[in-house]
């Protein structure tokens, strides 16, 4: 299953199963789960781990060194989840010592040609990234969230489960879960309802959700009073407790 012109390194550890490309590199410190594909030219360096059922496409660059001058070569790691796809020239970087030593994807997600994870990021599962969608440092992603193609997401910005960034969009400030955003700088539209029903959100839920971003966006009221509204709708409705989580943990201030 390895192609006579890829290059693996013996410190490399390959499950049962993957395959590898002509031309491809795999550095040493490198594990890739079974069934696992490399294509040919990707190159994966290490330390990076790599779960199951992976698809890495040609040219992808897995588990780079990270784009940070202040990185002096220690020792930090990229980790992978399982049944991701990886597609052409896509870079996903190791984390650095001054941050989290670590870069983390979930599992289930699709990064889409030329999109880019930064050093010390945090991926969730199911995540979608569309072409050249690229975000600094440091940046959080919740599960089930879109990037848009051309979008960009500053350095430590937190992105809320089931969110969506338009095309283009450049994020400077944290999302909340559920809201979909678009423009530059990023702002406010509406709730991701149609991201929601694919997900198995009841219409009454959405509903809910809607109020929601109501009370947060068009209310005209203060932070703390919305927040003190939300709080009322969450007692009797599950579904806004992630956004008053979100809002309590957001270190960049929220779009609004």
């Amino acid at each position: 299953m390895i192609d006579a012109r890829a290059v693996v390194s013996p410190r490399a550890q390959l499950g049962e199963g993957v395959s590898v490309g002509p031309f491809a590199l795999i550095g040493p410190d490198v594990v890739i789960g079974a069934r696992s594909t490399v294509g040919a030219h990707a190159v994966i360096e290490g330390p990076t781990r790599i779960g199951e059922d992976n698809q890495i496409f040609q040219f992808a660059s897995i588990g780079s060194a990270p784009q940070d001058k202040k990185y002096k070569g220690e020792p930090t790691r990229l980790s992978i989840g399982d049944r991701n796809v990886f597609r052409e020239f896509c870079t996903m970087n190791r984390g650095t010592a001054s941050g989290r030593a670590l870069t983390s994807i979930g599992s289930d997600c699709l990064f889409m040609a030329y999109s880019h994870v930064a050093h010390d990021c945090d991926i969730g599962s199911k995540v979608i990234l569309a072409n050249c969608a690229t975000m600094g440092g440091h940046v959080q992603i919740g599960d089930w969230v879109q990037l848009g193609g051309l979008c960009a997401i500053h350095q430590f910005c937190k992105v809320g489960a089931h969110a969506f960034v338009a095309g283009g969009a450049i994020l400077t400030r944290d999302l909340p879960p559920y809201v979909m955003v678009a423009g530059n700088p990023a702002a406010p539209h509406s709730i991701n309802s149609e991201g929601l029903k694919r997900r198995g959100f009841t219409p009454e839920q959405i509903r809910t959700l809607r109020t929601a971003y109501r009370i947060l966006y068009r209310s005209e009221l203060k932070l703390a009073q919305a927040i003190g509204q939300l709080q009322e709708l969450a007692r009797d409705h599950a579904e806004v407790q992630p956004l008053l989580t979100f809002i309590d943990a957001s270190t960049r201030s929220l779009v609004r």
